[in-house]
């Protein structure tokens, strides 16, 4: 039976001055001690009682024999906080509430989101914990908050196989490396991943892949895959000095122009000089990566060569042979060589990744691992909304080296 209206207008004004006073005390509405977390529950109480009378009654109707068999109790957690929800049971047990599920223990989808983008802002499962404790009072295990991340999984699927582009004009392959626990063992592991700069001059992550190691061939199934999911041609390709990766992007893109990271060589070449010579070297060095032209920097290699070559034969070794892929970007304007020379951009990717997963001595899983690197690239990529600098420029030099396969809008 409804109460009589006068009885309802008095409740809520007794309703109405619990939340004047409380905001004038300074007192929360809702979450733990909230004024309004004892009317969600009576509330939800009442609906459930509502729905179970309309479930008898329509079990009555059908000449079908049913009564109340008691109540159970569940915690149930919602932004306003967590209580001990009463729900009325039949005793058939064929009642089946609408508005809160009988296995349901969030009260709504937006608690769950909360959980997956404190997750995604690198937060750690126990500090999730205390700041939902804090801010909605109740206590979640760290089992329940894997399993809410664990909805991005589908989602990272999806993401990793979606389809791309049929061109870009600049891609960058690099690896970073993780810990992560395989068979009870905490082993080191290899993540490839790949920035383009599209058509657009926007910076885009094509995926990432895990394996135990840096390989050429495993960068040769993430080549394949590229082309599985719609990737036609790549003008650049800018990489380390891993033996055989040049030979791996030429299988499956033969017209793409390697640039190897001139300074991934220099660090290597810098292993092998020693720290006297280390400063003299360097100074000559540079008169061949920074030279105007590449007629002028292959004199200063030589000249480098005659200086140096006897002392650190593997040095000098290791620039002529690198030297057709080390010297592609000599073609090019100083704003297009400023883009492709080095792996720079691909490796301020990894360092700002590593700002969300420098708390991880070692991932629980593969699947851990997964779950923060994606939810980390979607922090870091909303910012990617504007062309890299000077694209307009850079794409009018690529047109004119690259005729047609620099794909603009006005082709």
């Amino acid at each position: 039976m409804n109460k009589p209206r006068q009885t309802l207008s008095k409740d809520l004004q007794f309703l109405q001055d619990e939340i004047i006073a409380s905001v004038k005390e300074g007192k929360s509405l809702l979450g733990q001690g909230g004024v309004l977390t004892p009317l969600i529950k009576q509330s939800l109480e009442a609906a459930l009682e509502g729905e179970l009378d309309a479930h008898i009654s329509d079990l009555k109707e059908s000449n079908i024999s049913n009564r109340r068999n008691g109540k159970s109790s569940k915690t149930l957690r919602s932004d306003s906080g967590s209580f001990e929800l009463l729900t009325p049971r039949d005793r058939s047990g064929s009642f089946d509430p609408a508005i809160v599920k009988k296995r349901q223990t969030v009260l709504n989808e937006s608690l769950d989101q909360k959980i997956i983008e404190l997750f995604s802002i690198g937060m750690s499962y126990s500090d999730i914990s205390n700041h939902l404790k804090e801010i909605y009072d109740f206590d979640t295990s760290p089992a329940t908050i894997s399993s809410v991340t664990d909805r991005l999984l589908p989602v990272i699927n999806e993401w990793r196989s979606r389809p791309l582009d049929d061109f870009y004009p600049i891609v960058f392959l690099d690896a970073m490396f993780f810990k992560a626990r395989q068979d009870g063992k905490v082993v080191s592991k290899a993540m490839y991943n790949i920035l383009a700069i599209d058509k657009h001059g926007k910076k885009n992550i094509l995926g990432f892949y895990l394996a135990q190691t840096e390989g050429a061939n495993f960068w040769l199934s993430v080549l394949n895959d590229l082309r599985e999911r719609g990737v036609k041609d790549i003008l650049i390709a800018c990489i380390d000095g891993l033996k055989g990766f040049p030979e791996a992007i030429s299988t499956l893109f033969p017209e793409t122009e390697i640039q190897l990271c001139i300074v991934h060589q220099i660090r290597n070449s810098l292993k092998y000089v020693a720290s006297r010579d280390q400063k003299e070297f360097m100074r000559d060095l540079k008169e061949v990566y920074r030279a105007s032209s590449k007629d002028l920097a292959e004199e200063n290699l030589l000249s480098l060569d005659e200086k140096w070559g006897k002392k650190y034969p593997v040095v000098l070794t290791s620039w002529n042979n690198n030297w057709d892929n080390l010297s592609a970007y000599f073609k090019y304007s100083a704003e297009v060589r400023k883009i492709i020379y080095t792996t720079n951009p691909i490796e301020g990717f990894h360092r700002m990744v590593r700002k969300y997963t420098k708390t991880k001595g070692a991932f629980t899983s593969e699947s851990a691992l997964y779950k923060l690197v994606y939810s980390a690239i979607r922090q870091i990529t909303k910012k990617w909304t504007q062309p890299v600098q000077n694209w307009a420029l850079t794409a009018s030099q690529l047109s004119i080296h690259f005729g047609t396969r620099m794909k603009t809008e006005l082709n």
